[in-house]
């Protein structure tokens, strides 16, 4: 039902998203370093999230008959610069997912995959949210980052987030 090259680059994504749960998961290690634990848990709860977005596609994947293959995932830098950095390559990273998943849908348009592009509009959505909130919090680390009492209630605003799987996932 999927022809080779979608189900190629869906499989990409999935190496993609596995990706970012480790590159999240690397960032949130750096904040747990230096016992800003709510951050750390803010970033906890991305790379979980990343991890369901793979499932997600791995599921699709199966469930449209594609060949599922499992590829590489590189290793995350695990050195940073500081919070702001931090924060910007979060920023950086989703807009390179969206990238990433327009060219999925771009494709799948180019061959008349409506299942494929229906799908997908889930991903489109959740980057939209992605994108804004990484660009809010890299506007607010910017803030607070040279005021440790603003710095604290920043790291206790984070600590609140919790993961919440997608009931579809």
């Amino acid at each position: 039902m999927v022809s080779e090259k979608i189900a190629k680059l869906i499989n990409e994504q999935i190496a993609h998203e596995q990706y970012a749960a480790q590159y999240y998961l690397s960032m949130s290690a750096w904040f747990s370093g230096i016992d800003l634990d709510g951050i750390a848990n803010y970033f906890r709860v991305q790379s979980k999230e990343e991890l369901m977005h793979a499932d997600k596609m791995f599921d699709y994947l199966n469930d449209v008959g594609g060949q599922i293959i499992i590829g590489e995932i590189a290793k995350p830098p695990h050195e940073f610069e500081n919070a702001i950095d931090i924060f910007e390559k979060a920023l950086q990273h989703e807009k390179t997912v969206t990238k990433s998943i327009f060219n999925i849908v771009k494709n799948a348009n180019d061959e008349g995959d409506f299942a494929t592009t229906s799908f997908l509009q889930w991903f489109i959505n959740e980057q939209v949210e992605e994108e804004a909130s990484a660009s809010q919090y890299v506007t607010k680390i910017k803030m607070v980052s040279d005021n440790p009492s603003a710095l604290y209630l920043f790291d206790q605003e984070l600590s609140q987030r919790v993961f919440t799987p997608d009931p579809k996932a």
